[in-house]
């Protein structure tokens, strides 16, 4: 069991991401997390944890059983892998986001788009990275959340990666239903449109408890 919650209380915060950064923080209960795509079309890969014993993470099974739909929107409850709630979305001005799609990694950038994409810095490298800081490693990074990224399902079950549907300054709210620690990464991917092919930045807002 691994607790990352700081002594001291956090006060709301607001950061910028850079284009391809990672970021990360602990959001205690009932406090707010909103996600700007600042200039439209930029895929942000998200893991969140419970932030008293880690070993209590994200679990996209759990959370597509527990809703009935494999698309993430206002209402969805990001359910652990004890089944339980560790965030609920509570507003969303796109509407529809993937949680099938995985996180980039130099090994399936090699795969899909050729061995000289190997140096690329992708996904993984941020959440391990970032991870490492609450002694996190490989074995706990799961399947994760890609906000804004469009990801559409045909009738086949063959997933695409298309252009997204965001914009300019629009946003996602979520409600921590327990200390959480998140981890992002602002995704760097340039081989596919989940980015439009040029990773820009978005801005992580936590709010206080209402």
């Amino acid at each position: 069991m691994t607790s990352v919650v700081p002594a001291k209380a956090l006060v709301p915060v607001k950061a910028v991401v850079p284009a391809r950064a990672a970021w990360s923080s602990v959001v205690r209960a009932g406090e707010t997390l909103t996600i700007t795509d600042l200039h439209g079309n930029q895929a942000v890969d998200f893991l969140v944890y419970d932030a008293h014993d880690t070993s209590v993470r994200y679990s996209a099974p759990d959370t597509l059983h527990a809703q009935g739909n494999i698309f993430l929107t206002t209402g969805t409850a990001l359910m652990s892998n004890e089944h339980t709630p560790l965030m609920t979305v509570v507003a969303d001005d796109v509407g529809r986001h993937d949680t099938v799609g995985g996180a980039c990694s130099k090994e399936s950038n090699t795969l899909r788009y050729g061995h000289h994409t190997w140096s690329q810095h992708a996904c993984v490298d941020n959440f391990l990275a970032e991870g490492a800081r609450y002694g996190l490693g490989k074995r706990d990074l799961v399947s994760n959340i890609n906000w804004y990224m469009n990801v559409p399902v045909e009738k086949d079950g063959t997933l695409g990666i298309v252009d997204g549907i965001s914009a300019p300054g629009l946003s996602l709210t979520l409600r921590a239903e327990c200390d959480v620690l998140v981890l992002v990464s602002n995704c760097p991917q340039i081989n596919n449109p989940c980015n439009g092919f040029e990773p820009t930045a978005v801005e992580m807002t936590i709010g206080a408890a209402g």
